[in-house]
């Protein structure tokens, strides 16, 4: 009996350690866990802060020159779509003046006036067309330019042939110059 009943005893002493905290373990476990707070704080943690740090400012930086970048390129936009007013206001213009002459050599010769008149509206529209064509084609490479200029910012590297190739394609894609060239005529 003495054998029965010493065995549960044994079995919940053994078991009480877990349960009922030692104080020597206690004292050790605040020591080391102050010691291991106290290097992180002083190594670790000011690494981790100022690596964040630098992240952030790198972060806000691509972010003001992104938004510097597309405001200059909706400067440009701006100035170009307003060169293309000027250009067609030109075209009318000229137009306007090869009219008003072929009208008055039509009062003084209505025969040779009306060939006049037909062989200075051609003139005129070839130069018209070949003047929006120049301002096309000059817009284009413009726009592939500042495009590459502003990916190169934006991603920070230098892109290969086949990216600015690529790039520009997809930029050019998106404008409509069939609706330039058709306003002009």
């Amino acid at each position: 009996m003495a054998l029965l009943s010493s065995t549960p005893i044994a079995a919940s002493s053994s078991n009480s350690w877990l349960i009922t905290p030692n104080v020597g373990l206690t004292v050790w476990t605040l020591v080391v866990f102050t010691i291991c707070l106290l290097i992180l704080s002083k190594l670790v943690f000011p690494r981790i802060r100022q690596a964040l740090d630098d992240r952030r400012k790198v972060i806000t930086d691509s972010i003001d020159a992104a938004q510097h970048t597309r405001e200059e390129a909706e400067k440009v936009l701006v100035e170009y779509r307003e060169r293309l007013k000027e250009a067609r206001e030109q075209a009318e213009e000229i137009v306007q003046r090869a009219r008003a002459t072929a009208e008055a050599q039509a009062r003084e010769a209505h025969a040779e006036a009306e060939a006049r008149r037909e062989h200075l509206l051609e003139q005129t529209k070839r130069d018209i067309e070949a003047e929006t064509r120049r301002s096309i084609d000059q817009i284009r490479r413009e726009v592939a330019d500042l495009t590459v200029m502003a990916t190169e910012k934006v991603t920070r590297r230098v892109l290969t042939e086949d990216d600015q190739q690529r790039l520009v394609a997809d930029a050019l894609s998106e404008l409509d110059f069939e609706t330039l060239s058709s306003g002009a005529r």
